[in-house]
């Protein structure tokens, strides 16, 4: 049994802009004894299912602006928190956190709740583990929305990501609210309260302080491989439709990634420039990127 802390529920009372209800599922093979947290909001029986997948250190409150214009198109909203964020149950020790331990989550995950027809929508982290999953269910997966994020298939050498690391590694006790608005600075006072609230103290943090040490610092780091295979996978094999949206303001998975990403997507197009955005570039284009993305996919 994996040790695991449970956040109170009254911290997630009153956020800001967040009406929605929460869904729990503690069956997971491989995982029992946690419980993990997801949004499910639309119609639940709609043929379209969009996957919206969260970063470092946000969690499924980062898509509160683009979950109501995707039901308003009529799909289905699935936003998971991964395991030790959000409403999810957190481990407490940091070893637990791994690639795998997240990655098979995740691919457990879609496969109870059945999703088929899914648009994966993803930024930061949601896309280095999100991107790796249609190589192994291809025929659940129908779209692709990306935003600021890429694959870990090699080391990481980025003066940007250093100080990234270092303003989460700076103490035990991540500042999770000062590192939302340091790199989204359109973020309130009050929603970065709220992107702190599943976090009580420091001995809920595991998963947060452990993100930043998963990147690859060698080509046999844990995820490479399965990151290479994910590459080759988006660059020969995938068939389905891509829309891409870039905060330009972003110094680590800005332009200078996106770019590269973008040729290395088959048949992604052009990608939408939100000029002001930053890293979180859901808080300052969410509804903007929602809505060119259904228009793009014929959903709107």
């Amino acid at each position: 049994m994996i040790k695991a802390l449970r956040t109170p529920d009254n911290r997630f009372e009153s956020l800001p802009d967040f009406p929605f209800a929460p869904h729990y599922i503690d069956d997971i093979d491989g995982y029992h004894g946690l419980r993990g947290h997801y949004l499910d909001e639309g119609n639940p029986n709609a043929e379209e299912v969009f996957l919206c997948l969260h970063g470092e250190p946000s969690w499924c409150y980062l898509y509160r602006k683009m979950i109501p214009t995707f039901v308003a198109a009529g799909v289905r909203v699935v936003a998971p928190d991964w395991l030790g964020f959000g409403r999810s149950d957190k481990p407490v020790d940091d070893n637990v956190y791994t690639f795998d331990f997240h990655r098979k989550y995740m691919l457990a995950l879609i496969e109870r709740l059945d999703l088929r027809n899914i648009t994966l929508v993803c930024q930061d982290w949601g896309g280095v583990l999100g991107l790796t999953l249609p190589m192994e269910m291809p025929e659940r997966f129908k779209r692709l929305l990306i935003m600021n994020t890429g694959l870990m298939a090699g080391p990481v050498n980025s003066p940007a990501f250093e100080a990234w690391k270092s303003d989460i590694t700076a103490s035990d006790d991540v500042a999770v609210a000062f590192i939302m608005q340091k790199n989204e600075p359109i973020i309130s006072d009050a929603e970065a309260a709220a992107y702190a609230a599943p976090f009580p103290d420091a001995s809920y943090k595991a998963g947060v302080r452990k993100f930043p040490h998963l990147i690859a610092t060698s080509m046999d780091t844990p995820g490479v491989a399965t990151s290479q295979k994910a590459a080759q996978f988006w660059s020969q094999d995938w068939n389905g439709e891509s829309f891409m949206a870039i905060g330009m303001q972003d110094k680590m998975l800005g332009p200078d990634v996106m770019n590269p990403m973008r040729t290395m997507i088959k048949g992604c197009p052009e990608p939408l420039e939100i000029a002001d955005g930053g890293h979180f570039v859901q808080e300052s284009g969410g509804p903007l990127i929602a809505l060119q993305a259904l228009k793009a996919f014929g959903l709107a």
